[in-house]
């Protein structure tokens, strides 16, 4: 039996009434307790927290591991060994930020994951979807309009076409251990060839792919900007719209009906309308990201009035993934500290169909975040990474940048 004891814990959590400080103590990875008065374990390992903020474990539900640049063509054109050795060191600075869980949602690959399951690499929990598919012509389709060649199928993105393609590249990603299915449903900022609003693949092609899908216990998550595209996905099966940005009352109406859960990632046109320059981004890119940057927060505003659960991404490619936390700082503007810490925990926990994380009670697993000091009136100290943070997974200490 391994135990661990955090003492003097101010939890801000989901489900957890804001209170006095106590003591959590967790055994073997789980939380079995939660008592300023437990008696502890002689053999415990104890950390006392000093009445800080001690938060679950960070969840980011748009991660792009394999990201390693702004273009396609790099990451699919890039010897797969780089490409993942680079993603370690990727996850390995988000674990350091306080993610325990990340949900990789179009690369990822089953080497990796064994990888990161038999604990070669220091990184966050890793479910991943593998490739995420795109029609030809799509926003996974990398080709340049002025280039002829072949549609490449590579590790971030798979050039899928037609009902029966789909079917067997689903099955196949499942059988390679993806948790989940990403489908590319409209135009994006970074693709070449492809308008933003137009809604991708045929209602049959994402059909098929929600209904394996389902089929298999797991869910189909969609990129799509427009309210035309939102309404697409989710009338044909969809249950996570990704990003989101134009979403509308009557795309907001549809989504409701569906049960279906919005995840934006705020920080990506954030970040890349301050360092377009630096990261290489193309005109095209800039004036799509500028027709998505203004209104993600109006669509989390629709959303929340909706009654739509919102989750939490960053959706950062290349260098750009230092930013990550400035995500929690875009949506704290728009609903406050507690309602981004809720959407980044809890809910994605939902969204990841992992009812043991995301909260701080007995029975989850003991992923915990310590900042140093109390969130809810200094809450930059979440978002700005000088602050030193601890962080535990699975009730080990996967980093302890408060020294406790």
């Amino acid at each position: 039996m391994s135990a661990l004891v955090v003492t003097n814990a101010r939890i801000v959590s989901a489900g957890t009434p804001a209170g006095d400080p106590t003591t959590i103590l967790a055994v073997d990875g789980k939380i079995v307790q939660l008592d300023a008065d437990a008696e502890l374990p002689t053999e415990a390992k104890v950390i006392d927290a000093g009445g800080r903020s001690v938060l679950p474990g960070l969840t980011d539900a748009h991660c792009h591991a394999y990201g390693i640049s702004m273009s396609i063509d790099e990451i699919e054109h890039s010897p797969l060994s780089y490409v993942a050795l680079k993603s370690a060191h990727r996850l390995g600075r988000a674990l350091r930020r306080g993610f325990t869980t990340i949900r990789d949602v179009a690369g990822g690959d089953a080497g990796l994951a064994r990888a990161i399951r038999e604990g070669l690499l220091p990184t966050p929990r890793y479910l991943y979807t593998g490739a995420a598919l795109s029609q030809t012509g799509g926003h996974g389709d990398g080709r340049h309009p002025d280039y002829d060649l072949s549609a490449h199928c590579g590790c971030s993105t798979t050039v899928v076409d037609g009902v029966d393609a789909i079917l067997r590249t689903v099955r196949e990603h499942f059988r390679r251990g993806a948790t989940a299915i990403k489908l590319l449903t409209s135009g994006g900022v970074i693709s070449e060839s492809d308008p933003l609003r137009m809604p991708q693949y045929s209602g049959e092609e994402v059909r098929a792919a929600t209904y394996e899908a389902d089929r298999r216990g797991s869910y189909v998550a969609a990129h799509a900007y427009s309210p035309e595209a939102i309404i697409h996905s989710v009338s044909n099966g969809v249950r996570t719209i990704e990003h989101g940005n134009l979403l509308d009352k009557m795309s907001a109406e549809v989504m409701v009906t569906a049960h279906a859960y919005l995840v934006p990632t705020l920080i990506a046109y954030d970040a890349m309308d301050r360092r377009g320059d630096q990261v290489g981004l193309t005109e095209f890119g800039r004036q799509k990201n500028s027709a998505v940057l203004t209104h993600g927060k109006d669509a989390i505003r629709i959303a929340r009035a909706h009654g739509i659960p919102i989750g939490f991404g960053s959706d950062l490619m290349g260098d750009l993934e230092d930013e990550q936390l400035g995500g929690l700082r875009l949506q704290a503007e728009v609903e406050g500290v507690e309602r981004a810490i809720e959407a980044a925990t809890a809910t994605n926990a939902e969204i990841f169909q992992r009812p043991d994380l995301g909260r701080i009670q007995p029975g989850y697993v003991a992923d915990l975040l310590i900042l140093d000091g109390d969130v809810l009136t200094t809450p930059e100290i979440l978002w700005e990474e000088a602050h030193p943070r601890t962080v535990i997974q699975a009730g080990s200490i996967a980093h302890d940048g408060l020294q406790l």
